[in-house]
C-alpha cells in the first residue's frame, strides 16, 4: 500500500512516543514513572465542569460557528485585556481544538513552499513539524544554557534572510521553562520594527505558571502588534487538555484565513468545551493559582535532587512545568552492554533500567539534554529522581 510522501516530512512527536512506550511498560505490571507528558496532574476546577454540566442540560449540543461562539470569543477578549491589557475584538480571535490545531491553521494559512520560519532553540518538538509539512525551511537559532534558552537581538537579526516569512516562539518557553522579560522582547521587537514583512507567532500557553513575574506578551508593543499572533489555549493554565480548546488573536485577515482552513478541517470544536471555556476565562483563578503554588514546590525539590546528581547541568526555569538538564557528561558512558551515545540512548536506558520516562533533548532542538516533567506529585518526583541518580551512577 503506497502513502502519502508527505507523512516521510516529518515525525511522530517524542513527547506521546515515549508516553507510549512507558505506557506498554506499565501493561506489563512495571512500575514506571512518566515524566514525559506535558499535561497538569490536577482536574479541571468545579465550576468549569459545573458549566459543562449545565451546557449539556440546555442542549448545547448543535454545530457552532467555525470561529467559535460569539460570546466565548468576547471571553476571549476580557481574558486578554484583564491579563495581558491588550485590546482586541471578536474579530481577532479564533478558537480552535487545541492550540496544536491553532498552530497547525497559521503554519498552513503562513507559509509556502520555500519559506523560512525562524525557531530558537531549543522549541516544542511541533514547530519544526508542521512547518516541514508546509513545505516551509525552519532555520534554527542556538541558544545556549548561559543564557537560560534565550537568544539575543544580534542572533535573530543574523538569521534572517529575504525568505524570512515568519518568526515562532514560546514564552514560558516548553522544553527549557525559560521567560522573556519585558526589556528581552523589546529588543526582538526593535529587529522586527526593521523587518515589516515579518510575522511572529508568540506561543503564550503556559502564561499561568510562571514564577518570578507578570507574563510580558511580545503583542505589547503596538507598532507590531498586528504582526503578532498570539497563541494560547485551556490545557497548561485550567488543567483542561482533554477538553481541547486553543484560541489565536492575531489580525482579522489572518484570521480570516485560518477559518477558511479550519472549515475544511475541523469546522468549530466542541460546542460543550467552548462553554465550559467561557467560565474557565472569566471565573475564578484561584485553582489556576493553587497549581502555580504546588509547581512551584515541586520545581524547588527537583531542582534540589538534581543538583545531587554528578554531571547533570541545569538552568532554573522561571516557566512551565519542565526541567531541561543537560546531561552530555553520559554520552559514551556504558552500562554492561547498553552504550549511551546520545540523549536518545539515555531516555531509552532511563526508562529500561530506572523505569522512568523523560523525553530526548534532540527532539527540541537541543541534542544535550533530555526534558523531565514536574507534572507529577512530590513522592513520585522524588522517587523518578533517586532512581534516575541510581541508573547514571551505574554508568562508567
Amino acid at each position: 500500500m503506497k502513502l502519502s510522501s508527505r507523512l516521510q516530512k516529518f515525525n511522530e512527536p517524542e513527547t506521546l512516543k515515549m508516553a507510549k512506550l512507558g505506557r506498554e511498560l506499565r501493561a506489563k505490571g512495571i512500575d514506571v514513572i512518566d515524566l514525559s507528558l506535558g499535561e497538569p496532574d490536577f482536574d479541571t476546577p468545579d465550576h468549569v465542569k459545573e458549566a459543562a454540566k449545565v451546557a449539556i442540560d440546555k442542549n448545547f449540543s448543535h454545530y457552532t460557528p467555525v470561529a467559535g461562539y460569539a460570546d466565548l470569543r468576547e471571553a476571549i477578549c476580557t481574558k486578554l485585556k484583564r491579563d495581558n491589557n491588550l485590546d482586541y475584538k471578536p474579530e481577532n480571535v479564533l478558537a480552535s481544538t487545541g492550540a496544536k490545531q491553532s498552530l497547525a491553521n497559521l503554519i498552513l494559512a503562513i507559509v509556502d513552499a520555500g519559506d523560512e520560519v525562524i525557531i530558537p532553540t531549543p522549541y516544542w518538538v511541533t514547530y519544526s513539524e508542521l512547518v516541514r509539512l508546509a513545505d516551509g525551511k525552519p532555520v534554527f537559532v542556538q541558544s545556549t544554557i548561559q543564557s537560560k534558552y534565550k537568544i539575543t537581538p544580534a542572533q535573530l537579526e543574523a538569521a534572517i534572510t529575504p525568505k524570512t516569512k515568519l518568526f515562532m516562539f514560546s514564552s514560558p518557553c516548553n522544553p527549557s521553562g525559560s521567560v522573556y522579560t519585558k526589556q528581552e522582547l523589546e529588543g526582538l521587537a526593535d529587529v522586527f520594527r526593521k523587518h515589516p514583512d515579518i510575522l511572529i507567532i508568540s506561543d503564550e500557553i503556559y502564561e499561568y505558571i510562571n514564577y518570578n513575574a507578570k507574563h510580558e506578551s511580545i503583542a505589547q508593543f503596538g507598532d507590531i502588534k498586528d504582526r503578532v499572533i498570539i497563541v494560547n489555549g485551556l490545557s497548561k493554565g485550567f488543567a483542561m487538555t482533554g477538553w481541547r480548546l486553543g484560541y489565536i488573536a492575531a489580525d482579522p485577515v489572518i484570521v480570516k484565513a485560518c477559518e477558511k482552513l479550519q472549515g475544511q478541517l475541523t469546522s468549530a470544536t466542541c460546542s460543550i468545551t467552548q462553554r465550559a471555556a467561557i467560565d474557565a476565562l472569566t471565573g475564578d483563578l484561584a485553582p489556576s493559582h493553587d497549581m502555580l503554588k504546588a509547581f512551584t514546590d515541586r520545581r524547588k525539590r527537583i531542582l534540589e535532587l538534581l543538583k545531587e546528581i554528578p554531571g547533570v547541568e541545569c538552568a532554573e526555569p522561571d516557566g512551565a512545568f519542565y526541567v531541561f538538564p543537560k546531561v552530555d557528561a553520559y554520552f559514551g558512558k556504558k552500562d554492561g552492554d547498553t552504550v549511551i551515545a546520545n540523549a536518545d540512548d539515555l531516555c531509552m536506558y532511563l526508562l529500561n533500567t530506572a523505569h522512568v520516562s523523560t523525553v530526548t533533548g534532540t527532539a527540541f532542538g537541543e541534542p544535550t539534554c533530555i526534558r523531565l516533567s514536574f507534572a507529577n506529585s512530590m513522592t513520585n518526583i522524588e522517587k523518578a529522581a533517586e532512581r534516575i541518580k541510581k541508573a547514571l551512577a551505574a554508568l562508567k
